[in-house]
């Protein structure tokens, strides 16, 4: 047996510190920041939701303050304009058909449409998460009678129950929250329930049950955790979806009212005056599909990321 020298033993404990453990969520970290896209993408949503916390700051108009005199009044930088809009200061996305500042009321439709997006893709994510990991962990006749619920809804069109909703119940910011993300769990289901399926049946889920954890604590500490990846992935896939929903209901009239506006309102109201006054439209229509390129561009870095076949 050869002997170890003591400056061997330094090398070695050298070598051992050097060796640096990296867990999967920093791993996924490091590959998600080497995304150029995905990272540009965060900094400007950053930039679009400062914006917005900061709408009172940044222009001496109110949302609400009404101003007949500029009346669908263009930016005062726009081409072959007819009506400039230097009264009280300059409008930088010009006025509506109330003369109401533009700019500050897509800062303001930013608040109510990422807040519907944000708050009704919590709900999904709640009730989605839940359905499907108590489907998918009990199986059985349960999970069969669980999921042809889910398909009954399925096949119903789920922007009628939106509708009856904001019908019965009168519209309100928080209902409208509440009923874009109670109709929206569906896939998050599905797709809870198939990654549940798979982990259920590994040896640690298996030595859980062997040790006595009960069902529920299984579901909470081992079974979520292990699925997370892909349900974050989904989510930030479904943000758009949830905001395009809150666009189709303003834009059906059914969303926020007045004088509080959303991305949907405004492209509405920017719709009826895309001859006559085509910046009603644009501005709105631009950073709402920036907003959806960017939780696209985020989605796919985060799947990337996270798919350990792809490390």
């Amino acid at each position: 047996m050869t002997d170890v020298t003591a400056g061997d033993k330094s090398a070695l404990i050298i070598g051992a510190r050097d060796v640096v453990g990296r867990s999967l969520w920093i791993d996924a970290s490091r590959r998600m920041f080497a995304n150029r896209a995905a990272v540009a993408s965060i900094i400007i949503l950053g930039i679009i939701a400062v914006m917005a916390l900061l709408a009172p700051l940044l222009s001496p108009y109110s949302y609400d303050s009404i101003n007949y005199h500029l009346i669908s009044c263009a930016p005062f930088w726009w081409p072959d304009h007819h009506v400039p809009c230097f009264a009280g200061g300059a409008h930088w996305f010009g006025t509506d058909a109330l003369g109401r500042d533009l700019f500050v009321r897509v800062l303001y439709g930013a608040r109510v449409s990422l807040a519907v997006g944000l708050v009704a893709t919590f709900v999904s994510l709640f009730i989605g998460v839940s359905y499907g990991a108590i489907s998918g962990f009990i199986g059985g006749r349960l999970d069969e009678l669980m999921m042809r619920i889910v398909d009954v809804l399925y096949s119903l069109p789920f922007i009628f129950f939106v509708i009856i909703l904001m019908v019965v119940f009168d519209r309100s910011l928080w209902l409208l929250f509440l009923a874009i993300g109670a109709v929206e769990w569906l896939t998050m289901a599905r797709i809870v329930r198939g990654l549940t399926l798979s982990v259920k049946e590994t040896e640690f889920i298996e030595a859980a049950r062997a040790s006595g954890v009960r069902g529920h604590m299984i579901i909470l500490r081992h079974i979520i955790p292990n699925i997370i990846g892909p349900v974050v992935v989904y989510v930030t896939l479904t943000i758009p979806s949830v905001i395009l929903a809150e666009s189709f209901l303003s834009f059906l009239g059914l969303g926020v009212r007045e004088p509080l506006t959303s991305w949907g309102v405004l492209i509405a109201n920017g719709a009826y005056q895309i001859e006559t006054a085509p910046w009603l439209l644009i501005f709105p229509s631009l950073f709402m599909a920036v907003t959806l390129f960017c939780f696209n561009f985020i989605g796919d870095g985060l799947r990337d990321a996270l798919d350990p076949k792809d490390r």
